[in-house]
Protein backbone atom coordinates (compact mmCIF):
# COMPACT_ATOMS: atom_id res chain seq x y z
CA UNK A 1 0.00 0.00 0.00
CA UNK A 2 2.79 2.19 1.01
CA UNK A 3 4.35 1.91 -2.33
CA UNK A 4 1.15 3.13 -4.20
CA UNK A 5 1.17 6.05 -1.96
CA UNK A 6 4.41 7.16 -2.82
CA UNK A 7 3.63 6.43 -6.50
CA UNK A 8 0.70 9.12 -6.36
CA UNK A 9 2.53 11.49 -4.56
CA UNK A 10 5.15 11.33 -7.50
CA UNK A 11 2.86 11.60 -10.19
CA UNK A 12 1.21 14.38 -8.83
CA UNK A 13 4.58 16.26 -8.01
CA UNK A 14 5.37 15.23 -12.17
CA UNK A 15 1.87 16.94 -13.35
CA UNK A 16 2.72 19.92 -11.09
CA UNK A 17 5.97 20.20 -12.18
CA UNK A 18 5.19 19.97 -15.71
CA UNK A 19 2.18 22.20 -15.26
CA UNK A 20 5.13 25.19 -14.21
CA UNK A 21 7.44 23.86 -16.93
CA UNK A 22 4.02 25.54 -18.82
CA UNK A 23 3.93 28.65 -16.79
CA UNK A 24 7.58 29.26 -17.16
CA UNK A 25 7.56 30.81 -20.52
CA UNK A 26 10.93 28.85 -21.35
CA UNK A 27 12.49 29.17 -17.78
CA UNK A 28 11.92 32.98 -17.84
CA UNK A 29 9.46 33.46 -15.06
CA UNK A 30 11.42 32.74 -11.86
CA UNK A 31 8.68 31.40 -9.88
CA UNK A 32 7.22 28.87 -12.17
CA UNK A 33 10.62 28.04 -12.60
CA UNK A 34 12.04 27.37 -9.02
CA UNK A 35 8.53 25.42 -8.40
CA UNK A 36 9.17 23.42 -11.54
CA UNK A 37 12.76 22.11 -10.10
CA UNK A 38 11.39 21.63 -6.51
CA UNK A 39 8.31 19.62 -8.14
CA UNK A 40 10.31 17.41 -9.89
CA UNK A 41 13.27 16.72 -7.13
CA UNK A 42 10.52 15.77 -5.00
CA UNK A 43 8.36 13.36 -7.68
CA UNK A 44 12.09 11.22 -8.10
CA UNK A 45 12.27 10.96 -4.55
CA UNK A 46 8.34 9.72 -4.62
CA UNK A 47 9.31 7.43 -7.26
CA UNK A 48 12.75 6.14 -5.87
CA UNK A 49 10.69 5.55 -2.86
CA UNK A 50 7.87 3.58 -4.37
CA UNK A 51 10.70 1.16 -6.05
CA UNK A 52 11.05 -0.06 -3.08
CA UNK A 53 7.29 -1.98 -3.19
CA UNK A 54 6.80 -1.82 -6.27
CA UNK A 55 8.06 -3.43 -9.91
CA UNK A 56 9.78 -0.91 -11.71
CA UNK A 57 7.71 -1.48 -15.28
CA UNK A 58 4.60 -0.96 -13.52
CA UNK A 59 5.82 2.33 -11.71
CA UNK A 60 7.01 3.55 -14.99
CA UNK A 61 3.90 2.89 -16.96
CA UNK A 62 1.79 3.99 -14.17
CA UNK A 63 3.50 7.44 -13.59
CA UNK A 64 4.07 8.00 -17.34
CA UNK A 65 0.42 6.92 -18.58
CA UNK A 66 -1.69 8.80 -15.59
CA UNK A 67 0.68 11.81 -16.01
CA UNK A 68 0.20 12.03 -19.47
CA UNK A 69 -3.58 11.95 -19.12
CA UNK A 70 -3.67 14.27 -16.25
CA UNK A 71 -0.92 16.99 -18.36
CA UNK A 72 -3.39 16.66 -21.43
CA UNK A 73 -6.50 17.24 -18.85
CA UNK A 74 -4.91 20.03 -17.40
CA UNK A 75 -3.88 21.84 -21.05
CA UNK A 76 -6.97 21.81 -21.78
CA UNK A 77 -8.44 24.00 -18.77
CA UNK A 78 -5.63 26.20 -17.83
CA UNK A 79 -4.06 26.81 -21.24
CA UNK A 80 -6.77 26.66 -23.85
CA UNK A 81 -5.63 23.12 -25.40
CA UNK A 82 -7.41 21.60 -28.02
CA UNK A 83 -9.12 18.30 -27.30
CA UNK A 84 -10.34 16.63 -30.07
CA UNK A 85 -11.53 13.00 -30.41
CA UNK A 86 -8.40 11.54 -31.77
CA UNK A 87 -6.47 12.81 -28.59
CA UNK A 88 -9.32 12.04 -26.27
CA UNK A 89 -9.09 8.31 -27.93
CA UNK A 90 -5.37 8.30 -27.89
CA UNK A 91 -5.64 9.33 -23.83
CA UNK A 92 -7.90 6.18 -23.09
CA UNK A 93 -5.78 3.93 -24.88
CA UNK A 94 -2.97 4.97 -22.39
CA UNK A 95 -5.32 4.21 -19.49
CA UNK A 96 -6.04 1.02 -20.57
CA UNK A 97 -2.68 -0.11 -21.20
CA UNK A 98 -1.93 1.01 -17.65
CA UNK A 99 -4.73 -0.86 -16.18
CA UNK A 100 -3.65 -4.11 -18.55
CA UNK A 101 0.18 -3.58 -16.75
CA UNK A 102 -1.74 -3.80 -13.44
CA UNK A 103 -3.27 -6.54 -14.16
CA UNK A 104 -0.44 -8.49 -14.92
CA UNK A 105 0.80 -8.27 -11.55
CA UNK A 106 2.49 -5.01 -8.95
CA UNK A 107 4.53 -7.41 -6.58
CA UNK A 108 7.83 -7.18 -6.33
CA UNK A 109 10.04 -10.73 -6.12
CA UNK A 110 11.06 -9.77 -2.74
CA UNK A 111 7.15 -9.41 -2.21
CA UNK A 112 6.34 -13.13 -3.87
CA UNK A 113 8.93 -14.59 -1.56
CA UNK A 114 7.60 -13.24 1.73
CA UNK A 115 4.36 -14.52 1.11
CA UNK A 116 5.34 -17.97 -0.40
CA UNK A 117 7.51 -18.03 2.69
CA UNK A 118 4.22 -16.90 4.85
CA UNK A 119 2.18 -19.53 3.67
Amino acid sequence: MIGWIYLALAIAFEVAAATCMKMSDSLTKLWPSVLMAIFYILCFLAMIKSLEYLQIGVVYAIWAGLGTAAIAIIGVMLFNDTMPWIKIGGIALIIMGVAMVNLGGTDTPEDLAKIEEAN
